[in-house]
C-alpha cells in the first residue's frame, strides 16, 4: 500500500489518547523479563534518531534494551531533535561517518517519528554505510500537514514543512532494507502516510498503540529486535509467529 495524499490528521479522540503512552511504559517495565530473553544478534551497530522535540533520553529505555541484547547502540548526540536547523543534517551524516569509521562495519538506523524520516534520507545518501533502516510512526508519505505536529515543527525549525531545506522525494525508499513500523490508532500522525509501496526489501508493520509510546511499546521493541537480528545480506519480510506451529 501507499500512502495518499488525501489522508487527514488524526481525530481529536485519537490524540487525546495520547496518554496511553505512559501505561505503555509502565508496560514495557513489566515486559523487561520477556524482552530481555529476545534474540540476540551478531552485536552490529545501532544508530537510533528520537522525534521531534525529543532528545536521546527519549530512546534510552529502546538502546538500553538492545544493548542488552548485544547491539552496540548509539544515541544521535544532537541535543533536542528542533527540526533541520542549520546543521543539523550535516552534523547527522557527521555523525553516521564517525561511527562507520569506528565500527568498520554498516550500521542499522532507527528512527521515531521525525527521526525515521532522517533515518531513510541519511541512507539514501550513505546506503554503503546503512544495514537497514527501522521507522517507527514516521510520516514520509502523503501531504506534510496531515499531522497534529506541523505547526510545532515550522515553530521549532524556523522554516515551513512545504519547503524543507533538502530536496527529496520523502516517500521514496532508501537503496536498504526498510521497515516502517505504524499503528492504526497514532494521534498525531495519520497511519496511512507511514505506508511505504510495495517493493523489494521494503515492508510496513502494524503494531497497537499510540505514537508517544513507540518508542516503548513491547510489541514495537519485539519487531525491531527481530529486523536486527537477521544475518547480514540475508533479510526477510517479517511474519509474527503462529502460536499453533509445532503442535
Amino acid at each position: 500500500m501507499q500512502a495518499t495524499e488525501t489522508a487527514s490528521p488524526p481525530s481529536r479522540a485519537l490524540l487525546f489518547m495520547e496518554g496511553r503512552a505512559v501505561f505503555e511504559l509502565g508496560a514495557f517495565v513489566a515486559s523487561l523479563p520477556w524482552l530481555r530473553r529476545l534474540p540476540r544478534g551478531d552485536g552490529h551497530p545501532v544508530l537510533v534518531f528520537p522525534g521531534l522535540a525529543a532528545s536521546d533520553l527519549s530512546t534510552r529505555p529502546m538502546r538500553g534494551l538492545l544493548r542488552n541484547r548485544g547491539y552496540k547502540t548509539h544515541g544521535w548526540q544532537l541535543g533536542r531533535n528542533l527540526g533541520l536547523r542549520p546543521g543539523v543534517f550535516g552534523g547527522m551524516l557527521q555523525r553516521l561517518d564517525a561511527l562507520t569509521d569506528r565500527h568498520g562495519e554498516k550500521i542499522s538506523l532507527i528512527g521515531w517519528s521525525l527521526g525515521g524520516i532522517y533515518a531513510r534520507e541519511l541512507a539514501k545518501i550513505r546506503p554503503k554505510s546503512v544495514r537497514q533502516v527501522i521507522s517507527m510512526g514516521s510520516p514520509f508519505g502523503g501531504h506534510p500537514k496531515a499531522t497534529h505536529a506541523w505547526r510545532l515543527y515550522e515553530f521549532t525549525s524556523g522554516h515551513s514543512v512545504d519547503d524543507p531545506p533538502i530536496k527529496t522525494t520523502l516517500s521514496e525508499p532508501p537503496p536498504v532494507p526498510t521497515t516502517s513500523i505504524f499503528s492504526k490508532t497514532d494521534g498525531v500522525v495519520p497511519w496511512q502516510n507511514c505506508q511505504q509501496a510495495n517493493g523489494q526489501k521494503v515492508e510496513n508493520i502494524r503494531v497497537e498503540g499510540s505514537h508517544m509510546g513507540l518508542g516503548h511499546n513491547p510489541m514495537v521493541l519485539y519487531v525491531v529486535a527481530d529486523r536486527l537480528a537477521q544475518p547480514e545480506g540475508k533479510w526477510r519480510p517479517f511474519s509474527y509467529p503462529n502460536p499453533l506451529a509445532g503442535r
